[in-house]
């Protein structure tokens, strides 16, 4: 038996995509690129017309905004799905936006307790009634 059809017998003949390997194709890429152009724009002329006058409303559309452009990006160029490599994938991906949500959320409140529990306010610090010590005599030598 050649090394040829030792090769061949394993299915790697053929150089053609597997059913589990992701398919692009123009039309795909140009979706992604216009989804992504729009998804830029919006939020530009959201925030350079200042249509919303709300700080914190603003913040949460533009970070919805974010989050759809970044799920566009994951979809049409990283090609990013439940069937890809069995889903592994994507898991991972999961895995990873969990983990790091996590570690943030519990960097914020590490430091807002730190912050609340640890400075002291102005009010809680005794009022410095003693006046300035008068100017001290100097040494003789």
């Amino acid at each position: 038996m050649s090394a040829h059809n030792s090769h061949a017998s394993h299915g790697h003949d053929d150089h053609g995509h597997d059913a589990n390997e992701p398919h692009s194709t123009f039309s795909g890429y140009m979706t992604g690129f216009l989804l992504s152009i729009i998804l830029t724009a919006i939020p530009f002329w959201l925030v350079m017309a200042k249509v919303i006058s709300d700080r914190p409303t603003a913040v949460m559309v533009l970070g919805g905004f974010a989050v759809i452009q970044i799920l566009v990006h994951m979809f049409y160029f990283l090609h990013m799905n439940g069937k890809v490599e069995g889903g592994w994938t994507l898991l991972s991906t999961i895995f990873t936006v969990v983990f790091v949500a996590i570690a943030i959320a519990g960097t914020l409140w590490v430091m807002f307790h730190m912050n609340t529990n640890m400075m002291p306010s102005h009010t809680d610090m005794p009022a410095m009634e003693q006046a300035a010590p008068a100017a001290a005599p100097k040494a003789s030598l």
